[in-house]
C-alpha cells in the first residue's frame, strides 16, 4: 500500500504520526499546499522515530488539493494506491476526481457538502451531504475501486459502533443516535478561558449553520432549524451531562443506506457561548463562502468572510498545550435486544488531551479524528476489508475494527479501548 495523504494540517499531522507505529504500508507521501506543513510533520517523525526508520517511507511533497489534475499528477508521480483525504470538506469534490482519475482508492472524513436547503420539510430539489459522492457510485464500481467515504470520528467511528449494535446487540433498532460530547477548555498564557474551536471553524459554521438533518423509517430525511431539540446527555469518564442540540451531520445521511432504525439524528455538545458567537456569525455574514471585496495593503481583493473567521482564530492544530479535558464520541441506540427485551446502550471511545499530547503531540479531537482512517487503511492493505464503489463504514463487518482498534499496542493493535454503557 502506497498512500498519499492530501493536507498536513492537525489531522493530516496526527494521521502521519498514527501511521509511523504501523507497518501495514510502504509508502505515506504527506502533502500540502503549503509543503513545509508537510515538512514539518515529518521532522517530527524522524525527531521521534529516528531518521533511519522514517527516511524514504515518510516523503513530503507540494499539492493543490482545489484542482483535480494536480491530485491525479501527484498521485501517479509517487505510485498511491490510496488518496487519504484530510483537508476541509470543500477540496472533497476535486480530492475524489482525482483519485479516481488516478486509478487510486479514496477515503474521507468529511463528505460533500449540502445546498441550502428549507428547514421542513427536506425539499426534493435540496443536495444532501455525500449526494454528489454517492451519485459517482457507478463509476467506481465499474473501475473496480474503493472510495471508503466519512471514516472520521463522526462521521466513522460513530457509525462502525451502529453497525456493531445492529450485528451483536438487537433484534430490531428505535433510534440510532450520535451524541458527541466534551469537558475541553483553551486558556491563554494569562490562564484565562478563550474561544478556540478544537476542530476547523470552517467546517464547524458549516454543519452548525445549516439546517439539521433528521431521517425516519417512512418518512425519509427531513430538517429542522439549527440548534433545534436540545438534551442534555451524559457522557462517561467523568465529562458528565451536557446540553446537546440538532447538528447537520454525515451519518444521518449514512446510517439509513446500510442500517435498520426507525429513526437516525445526530446532536452535538456546543454550549450556549459556542451557539451565541456562531449565530452572531451569521448575523453579520461571517459564515458566507461567497467572495467580498476587501482593501489590502497591495489593493482590493476578493475574501470569503468564512476564510477570514477560520484566519483570525487560533489553528486547531496548535492549541494542543493550553487545552485541557476530553472529548467523547460515540452512538446511543435504543431498542429491542437480542434477548427480546428493550435495551438502550451508548457505545462509545474516549480520547484525554493530556494523553494525546504526550504520546502525539497531537489534541485530542484531531487525534481521535485522525485514529479511524489509519484503521481502515490497515483493514484494507491485510485485505479485511475490501469492496467496490462509494461505501460508508457501516457497509463493512464491525467486529475486525473494534478488535483492531481494542488490542494492546504490544499485541499488534492500537491500544484504544471503546466502551458499552448500559443505560
Amino acid at each position: 500500500m502506497r498512500i498519499l495523504l492530501v493536507g498536513a494540517g492537525g489531522v493530516g499531522d496526527a494521521i502521519a504520526k498514527i501511521s509511523a507505529r504501523r507497518a501495514f504500508f510502504e509508502v505515506m507521501v504527506v502533502t500540502d499546499y503549503d509543503i513545509t506543513r508537510a515538512e514539518r510533520t515529518i521532522a517530527w517523525l524522524k525527531d521521534k522515530h529516528g531518521a533511519e526508520a522514517i527516511e524514504g517511507r515518510f516523503i513530503a511533497d507540494q499539492i493543490d488539493a482545489s484542482k483535480p489534475e494536480s491530485v491525479t499528477e501527484v498521485a501517479k508521480r509517487h505510485g498511491a494506491t490510496h488518496v487519504m483525504n484530510a483537508v476541509e470538506p470543500k477540496f472533497v469534490p476535486t480530492i475524489f476526481a482525482g483519485a479516481l482519475a488516478a486509478d487510486a482508492d479514496y477515503l474521507d472524513m468529511a463528505m460533500s457538502l449540502s445546498l441550502p436547503h428549507p428547514t421542513n420539510p427536506y425539499a426534493e430539489t435540496g443536495v444532501k451531504l455525500g449526494d454528489d459522492q454517492f451519485a459517482e457510485a457507478g463509476k467506481w464500481e465499474q473501475a473496480g475501486r474503493l472510495a471508503l467515504v466519512g471514516i472520521g470520528v463522526e462521521p466513522g467511528m460513530s457509525n462502525v459502533f451502529a453497525r456493531y449494535a445492529q450485528d451483536q446487540l438487537f433484534s430490531s433498532i428505535d433510534e440510532l443516535g450520535t451524541r458527541d460530547g466534551a469537558n475541553l477548555v483553551v486558556r491563554d498564557e494569562e490562564g484565562n478561558e478563550i474561544f478556540a474551536p478544537s476542530f476547523s471553524i470552517w467546517t464547524t459554521i458549516e454543519e452548525c449553520l445549516n439546517p439539521p438533518v433528521i431521517w425516519e423509517k417512512g418518512k425519509g430525511w427531513f430538517t429542522t432549524p439549527p440548534f433545534s431539540e436540545p438534551e442534555v446527555f451524559t457522557f462517561p469518564e467523568g465529562i458528565g451531562p451536557v446540553e446537546c442540540v440538532n447538528v447537520e451531520h454525515e451519518e444521518v445521511l449514512m446510517m439509513p443506506r446500510w442500517l435498520d432504525a426507525k429513526r437516525v439524528t445526530f446532536k452535538y455538545g456546543l454550549g450556549d457561548e459556542f451557539i451565541g458567537i456562531l449565530k452572531t456569525l451569521h448575523q453579520l455574514g461571517l459564515d458566507s463562502i461567497e467572495p467580498i471585496k476587501v482593501r489590502t495593503a497591495q489593493g482590493p481583493a476578493m475574501v470569503a468572510p468564512r476564510d477570514v473567521v477560520a484566519a483570525a482564530l487560533p489553528d486547531p492544530a496548535t492549541i494542543g498545550p493550553r487545552m485541557t479535558g476530553k472529548t467523547c464520541a460515540g452512538v446511543w441506540v435504543t431498542g429491542v435486544g437480542k434477548d427480546g427485551n428493550p435495551r438502550e446502550v451508548y457505545l462509545y471511545h474516549v480520547s484525554d488531551n493530556e494523553w494525546t499530547m504526550a504520546e502525539y503531540d497531537s489534541q485530542c479531537v484531531v487525534w481521535q479524528t485522525a485514529l479511524n482512517p489509519v484503521i481502515a487503511l490497515e483493514l484494507l492493505a491485510t485485505g479485511i476489508w475490501s469492496g467496490a464503489g462509494v461505501l460508508g463504514p457501516e457497509a463493512f463487518d464491525a467486529v475486525p475494527f473494534l478488535e483492531l482498534m481494542a488490542k494492546p499496542e504490544a499485541d499488534g493493535g492500537y491500544g484504544q479501548a471503546w466502551g458499552l454503557e448500559e443505560r
